[in-house]
């Protein structure tokens, strides 16, 4: 992912200092995975929105309704391969 220019300067992993590291943490502690996906590295300058973003997406885009978290995340992941989106 760091080879793929971006608009947004991305905040990396390893360079992810401060409140934004801690966000990342509490981040890969909730999800289980180690590397922060793109999408929300955008926001690692603004920690406090950030946070808010993790909150919206888990409340709005992954919790149960008509479809479950596997098929958003199915759908999610077939609109980006199109978009051809890096993230």
């Amino acid at each position: 992912m760091a080879d793929i220019p971006t608009k947004i300067q991305l905040i990396e992993d390893a360079d992810a200092a401060g409140e934004a590291a801690t966000v990342y943490d509490e981040w890969r502690q909730k999800s289980g995975r180690q590397k922060m996906p793109g999408i929300l590295k955008c926001f690692g300058h603004r920690p406090d929105f950030l946070r808010d973003v993790m909150k919206f997406g888990d409340t709005v885009h992954f919790s149960e309704g008509h479809l479950n978290r596997r098929q958003k995340e199915a759908i999610a992941s077939w609109v980006s391969y199109l978009n051809r989106c890096p993230y």
